[in-house]
């Protein structure tokens, strides 16, 4: 049997049902994730709908019905519509076609628009608007693809199906590997807090001394005028300790041994100026600060230099989504950045070691007891605020200790990332194999005619 090449456009038939807008009628709306999922994106009344020009999805007339989104094209923004967004409207941003079951088998088409077969078609072919690249489905209809008979399809079909079923479960075993290590990480920084994780030593003396000196430190900065006096925080109550530590360690504040809690500059971030500022994506999840992406501040602004960051500054993000509220790192630079009104700076007396708390409040342990409880969400945004944070039960140990915790950590946690790696590297492999089946799947027999 023969396979030839046709344009997508003699398989697909281009529908369009134009609806007008009514302003008390309650719409549904879908969005086409980029792993080409045609998903009900929401629910929204007619008034509040700008574009009054849309068009419906009728999967009762056209069972089999292909979607796009123009300018999300090269991302993967296309697939085929099931029954649950039947009646859904869509602007013309999101061409509909009816696939032709009688050329071309619905799950091979399906196959074709997943491979890079396709996708490197896409990419070749000429993109149009200035602002956001698109596709429009003219130029769509014209590219190409392998047509093997009906019955060569529904092989093919069921062959990569069989294939596709195997790397789902090594997809599945992956995820489950990089949960174990999330798990492990947190599991350090448990062990880590309730001072489990290295040996205690008697010589490292008590941590009720070092907050004795800090506070004294702190009134007599306040009495030379050099801190501002601020209001008194409430002593710590029984109830409130989350779980027992080491009977040399101490429970204090966070704002008791800082000497400085203050917000990022309002001032709006460009790519020109001469200092960078850190924004919320700057700090990973893992507690890192990423010195790139950066934008910037004139240098002449008002909130500087009293905002520029220290060697040393914990940096803390205080407005996100709910899960990234709280992440927080430690600033390591010599020059001169500052951060963004979102972030809080934080600087500790002497001798406290910053990633130490850092770590805390990147473990699970301390988000669930002392973060969560008190994190708002308005509008969708999650916020939780300076004197909260400065309101937060730390685990104090010796300095010593300190130090020998933050460095076990930094060992463990590069493990972890290497392991990491591993698995990123495993799935790297396991998306190109399956491509690369995808690929030998759709290449024309050798002899066939085109």
């Amino acid at each position: 049997m023969s396979w030839i090449i046709v344009k997508i456009g003699d398989v697909l038939k281009q529908y369009r049902i134009e609806h007008r807008v009514q302003n008390n009628t309650l719409y549904k709306q879908v969005s086409i994730l980029n792993d080409g999922s045609v998903v009900l994106r929401g629910e929204k009344i007619g008034i509040e709908i700008g574009r009054k020009r849309q068009f419906l999805i009728d999967i009762k007339r056209y069972p089999r019905t292909l979607i796009f989104t123009r300018q999300l094209l090269l991302q993967g923004s296309i697939g085929i519509a099931n029954e649950e967004v039947h009646n859904c409207i869509v602007t013309e941003n999101m061409p509909m076609f009816s696939v032709d079951d009688s050329k071309i088998d619905i799950d091979y088409f399906a196959l074709f628009i997943k491979s890079d077969v396709f996708r490197k078609q896409v990419r070749r072919v000429e993109l149009t608007g200035s602002a956001q690249k698109s596709i429009h489905e003219n130029t769509f209809l014209q590219l190409e693809i392998p047509l093997p008979s009906l019955k060569e399809q529904s092989e093919i079909v069921k062959i990569f199906s069989k294939f596709s079923s195997k790397n789902s479960e090594i997809r599945t075993e992956l995820k489950n590997q990089h949960e174990f290590v999330n798990q492990l990480r947190q599991a350090f920084l448990r062990e880590a807090m309730q001072g489990k994780l290295v040996p205690q030593n008697p010589a490292d003396g008590n941590a009720k001394v070092l907050l004795q000196k800090i506070k004294a430190e702190k009134e007599k900065l306040i009495a030379g005028k050099k801190l501002k006096k601020e209001k008194e925080l409430p002593p710590i109550k029984e109830e409130e300790i989350p779980f027992e530590i080491p009977e040399n360690w101490v429970w204090c504040r966070l704002g008791e041994i800082s000497s400085d809690l203050s917000y990022g500059t309002s001032e709006k971030a460009d790519v020109v100026g001469e200092v960078p500022v850190l924004r919320m994506g700057n700090i990973t999840l893992e507690g890192k600060i990423l010195y790139s992406n950066l934008k910037y501040v004139s240098s002449e602004i008002s909130d500087l230099p009293k905002l520029y960051l220290q060697n040393g500054d914990l940096v803390f993000n205080r407005t996100n989504s709910y899960e990234l509220v709280g992440k927080s790192g430690v600033f390591e630079n010599t020059e001169p950045y500052t951060l963004a009104s979102y972030l809080i700076r934080v600087r500790f007396f002497s001798p406290v070691h910053s990633k130490f708390i850092a770590n805390y409040i990147n473990s699970k342990i301390c988000r669930e007891t002392q973060l969560e409880p008190q994190i708002i969400q308005q509008n969708g945004q999650a916020n939780f605020n300076g004197t909260k944070l400065s309101n937060i039960i730390i685990p104090l140990p010796p300095i010593e200790e300190q130090n020998r915790i933050v460095k076990k950590l930094e060992d463990l946690m590069q493990h972890c990332n290497d392991l990491e790696a591993s698995i990123k590297q495993s799935e790297l492999q396991n998306e190109k194999l399956l491509q690369q089946v995808l690929r030998e799947a759709l290449s024309q027999p050798a002899g066939d005619a085109g």
